[in-house]
């Protein structure tokens, strides 16, 4: 299982979520199929973690979509456009 983010490129936003298959996602991101990514196309693949199950993807992308896990992206990912 993997989390991944993806950034914007029209704003610099950012979105964590969870897949089995990066590519995939990432091209229905693209493609206008998930409602709450479609108005900030396009996206990038910044980051990519695997892990080990689903409960373990869960908790990390719940880290990274808290306070500390947003503040984590932001300064690691700052120089990405």
């Amino acid at each position: 299982m993997f989390v991944y983010v993806i950034r914007s490129l029209k704003d610099a936003r950012f979105y964590v979520g969870m897949t089995m298959d990066v590519e995939k996602r990432l091209k229905e991101h693209n493609s206008g199929k998930t409602k709450s990514t479609k108005g900030y196309r396009p996206w990038i693949l910044i980051h990519t973690e695997v892990l080990p199950d689903r409960e373990a993807a869960r908790a990390r992308e719940k880290y990274l979509k808290s306070g500390f896990g947003k503040q984590w992206l932001k300064n690691k990912y700052k120089q990405v456009p």
